[in-house]
């Protein structure tokens, strides 16, 4: 069980690995919290020397302490606000690296979970190809009632990985809490608010039949999409532990070699990575959170096959048409038009002035306009914004991480496959697409006919609100024909608190009493 002494003592055991791999001086001075260089100072002294690339250093630390750490460490790459563009790029490399558990183990599981043993779920399985801080992924086969062999993909969850992630989060809340009472900056970028993100994102993935549904919906919202699609989830042997999709033959997105050798496109690859996320952000409002090169496949069709969606990410209406209206008013240069955005959606303290926020916009979009990838630097335009949002107070909104990671992640992906990529000119056609489907005459005729709808359903219950009404008047009428009147119950209680001279309890029966009444007239 979490306590604040065993909060502490996990915390500081973890700063003194982290010191100790030299993750500590990874952090850029700019994002370092004031009065925090004496700590900085202790932690050179700690650090050991070596020749290891830093994302290996820190990828060690992160697995000496354990699957939560490894997660925590894949989330704080979407955040290089708080540990800076280099650290953030290191963590985004992790991809969850962590040692497989024993096969008898995963055999366990799975005979638990579907009370049967493995050799009747499964006709073979594999030792473990992949493992990550929540789960495991073996290849394994099943035979179906016609006697057709066919291969799967086969996620099992860690042993008692529930409990480690209850204990460690326990003393993520510690940090973050007290990273908020101690400076500003910290309460500005709401760690708390991170910390209860990563863990809704857990627990979400630590229910595989959840991830299963996520497929399901994706595979549902992009049926008709000629260039992505995801496996099959096979429900008859899917539970909470343990999750059996297809198996998806194909080349893994960062294997360039082996794609260039069967002839694929790269640069059409890229464009399809980049407008592939951006159509299900924007059409669909749900979109894989964590498109990695490790989790991107080209399968013999050329269709970008997306595995592991544990980790998911939704937008609602409101956030999608400001989405959509930004990255728009950065295609077209529209500045005055994006700071507007801004302060509609609220992003941006209504005490600030629009016209000088869009000179900060355009401080941030005119360096990159019509510059190909290659060119643009993104550790400077990601410093540089984060500058822009202190300057005007902007506080982190927990809804829209997983966009921003991911529209990271992904620029990185198509950079990589397209070094000359215009991330503008290909995000272009998708993002006006949506504004003229949605914003456009179609758009506005649908509001009006859903209009419409709401008012013929509010009509439906019109008369059971006229019946609510006519009773509420006839209890009215009788409550005040012969005056208010209490029950006995309580007169008599107001009486024998008047008799003790209780005066205290007298107001407070009396104010129980004008409740009962006010409840009865209303």
């Amino acid at each position: 069980m979490a306590t604040p002494l065993g909060d502490y003592l996990r915390l500081a055991r973890a700063g003194f690995v982290m010191a100790r791999e030299g993750v500590a001086s990874r952090i850029d001075p700019a994002v370092r919290p004031p009065g925090s260089e004496p700590l900085f100072a202790l932690a050179g002294l700690i650090e050991r020397g070596g020749p290891a690339s830093s994302a290996a250093r820190l990828g060690a630390a992160l697995s000496r302490l354990g699957p939560s750490y490894v997660k925590l460490g894949q989330f704080l790459a979407t955040r290089p606000d708080v540990v800076g563009p280099q650290l953030a790029r290191d963590l985004e490399l992790l991809q969850d690296r962590m040692p497989p558990f024993p096969q008898d183990v995963a055999e366990a599981t799975i005979a638990r979970t579907f009370d049967r043993p493995v050799g009747e779920v499964y006709a073979r399985l594999d030792l473990p190809l992949a493992a990550a801080s929540i789960a495991q992924v073996h290849q394994g086969e099943v035979v179906d009632a016609d006697g057709t062999a066919r291969r799967v993909a086969v996620k099992v969850l860690r042993p008692d990985v529930q409990r480690r992630f209850r204990i460690d989060l326990s003393s993520f809340y510690r940090a973050a809490r007290l990273g908020e009472s101690s400076t500003p900056e910290g309460k500005r970028l709401r760690l708390v608010a991170v910390v209860d993100t990563l863990a809704r994102s857990v627990s979400m993935e630590m229910d595989l039949r959840l991830e299963a549904a996520a497929l399901s919906e994706l595979a549902q919202n992009t049926r008709e999409d000629a260039d992505f699609r995801v496996p099959a989830v096979d429900w008859d042997r899917t539970g909470r532990e343990v999750l059996t999709t297809e198996w998806v033959d194909g080349i893994k997105l960062n294997n360039l070699d082996a794609l260039r050798a069967a002839g694929h496109d790269l640069p059409q690859l890229g464009r399809i990575v980049m407008q592939s996320f951006l159509r299900h952000a924007l059409r669909d409002g749900f979109f894989h959170a964590d498109m990695h090169p490790g989790n991107l496949f080209i399968d013999a069709d050329g269709k970008l096959v997306a595995v592991d969606c544990g980790i998911m990410g939704r937008l609602g209406h409101k956030e999608r048409r400001f989405l959509a209206e930004i990255l728009f008013g950065f295609i077209t240069r529209d500045w005055l038009r994006t700071a507007q955005v801004h302060f509609e959606a609220g992003y941006v303290p209504p005490h600030h002035s629009v016209e000088d926020f869009a000179q900060a916009i355009r401080a941030i979009g005119e360096p990159i306009y019509s510059r190909r990838a290659d060119q643009i630097s993104m550790a400077k335009l990601l410093t540089l914004l984060f500058e822009v949002t202190a300057l005007f107070d902007m506080q982190t909104r927990p809804e829209l991480l997983l966009l921003q990671k991911t529209m990271v992640v992904v620029e990185g992906v198509a950079r990589n496959l397209d070094p000359q990529l215009d991330m503008w000119k290909t995000a272009e056609p998708v993002v006006r697409a949506w504004i003229e489907r949605n914003l456009g005459p179609a758009g506005r005729i649908e509001e009006v006919a859903t209009g419409f709808g709401a008012v013929g359903r509010s009509l439906q219950t019109l008369p059971e609100l006229i019946a609510q009404g006519q009773r509420i008047a006839a209890q009215l009428d009788a409550a005040t024909r012969d005056g208010l009147t209490l029950s006995p119950q309580t007169t008599d209680a107001i009486g024998r608190a008047e008799g003790r001279g209780n005066r205290w309890m007298t107001a407070a029966l009396w104010v129980i009493a004008g409740l009962v009444a006010a409840q009865m007239l209303f």
